[in-house]
């Protein structure tokens, strides 16, 4: 007797820890509502570069710096991530270790190729000369694309602490809401690239300077 009410008594401090009245486990809905609360922060970000959008006084603008083809190509691998991470989160919860792996190691590395693509583009703005201090569009720019550029590193960073834990045997099938917590997490950065690009590189690329402000000349002639 004593034995099944000890049984009793964990079972419902685990049901307490970990479901709510939603059915979603406790970190899960703590997640969607960080998630929530950064849908405010790149709200804002976007707002503000909308609203700025086209003030800059000096160049470089736009349509100076801006190469659709280049971020097309990184906006598709990164796309490519969110299904390898599919693909991971359904071999761990199978107990397919290697796959599993494999998968979450896509996963990550594809995150690393997206960095590095911004990573370049930013060096190429740079050596236009466009700086966060340059004008609006640089500050807007910089400050919501590499706000992104973070949380696209944070969540590699995430992968790779996961992978490791498969690895050393602390993240398997049957505790796999620790890999679907950091998938939502991923596809949520996702689908705001999709907004960023939308807005950023195919809405306002072919801005030029506004009126009465002077054509750009660039560094190089």
């Amino acid at each position: 007797m004593a034995h099944q009410a000890i049984t009793e008594y964990h079972a419902e401090v685990h049901d307490t820890t970990y479901n709510t009245s939603t059915g979603l486990s406790n970190r899960k809905l703590l997640m969607w509502a960080f998630l929530a609360s950064d849908v405010m922060f790149f709200g804002t970000f976007i707002a503000t570069y909308l609203v700025y959008r086209n003030r800059s006084l000096v160049g470089p603008y736009p349509e100076n710096v801006l190469d659709i083809p280049i971020t097309t190509v990184s906006t598709f691998v990164l796309l490519m991530s969110s299904l390898s991470m599919v693909l991971a989160l359904h071999y761990v919860r199978d107990g397919a270790k290697i796959s599993g792996r494999f998968w979450i190691f896509v996963t990550a590395a594809l995150g690393i190729v997206f960095i590095g693509f911004q990573v370049v583009e930013f060096y190429t703005f740079v050596n236009e000369g466009l700086t966060p201090v340059t004008n609006l569009f640089g500050t807007t720019f910089f400050i919501l694309t590499g706000f992104h550029g973070a949380h696209v590193t944070i969540g590699i960073l995430w992968l790779l602490f996961l992978l490791f834990g498969h690895f050393k045997g602390t993240l398997r099938s049957d505790n796999s809401l620790d890999l679907e917590i950091a998938g939502l997490y991923w596809h949520f950065v996702d689908i705001v690239w999709i907004v960023i690009f939308t807005v950023v590189y195919l809405v306002t690329a072919n801005d030029g300077a506004p009126p009465g402000a002077p054509p750009f000349i660039g560094p190089h002639g």
